[in-house]
């Protein structure tokens, strides 16, 4: 697997437990390194944990956005 593949994994990863867990949610806005440091248990190299907190602030936004239209669709 390359690095892209791994980082697209590490994500993956983090998104799922970031919305099952709201303690998380919050450590993720506050010190999204250490957060995710606790996810995987692991420790990335800078260039791979920015990737991936980019990735996870990506698809968090997209999902809320998603839920915002879906509220929106239910009005109506």
């Amino acid at each position: 697997m390359d690095v892209k593949e791994q980082v697209k994994e590490q994500i993956k990863t983090v998104f799922e437990r970031i919305t099952r867990d709201k303690s998380l949610q919050e450590q993720f806005q506050r010190e999204p390194v250490k957060a995710l440091e606790s996810i995987l248990g692991v420790d990335l190299p800078d260039e791979i944990i920015h990737q991936v907190i980019q990735g996870v602030k990506a698809k968090l936004m997209a999902d809320k956005a998603s839920s915002a239209v879906d509220a929106i669709k239910n009005l109506f």
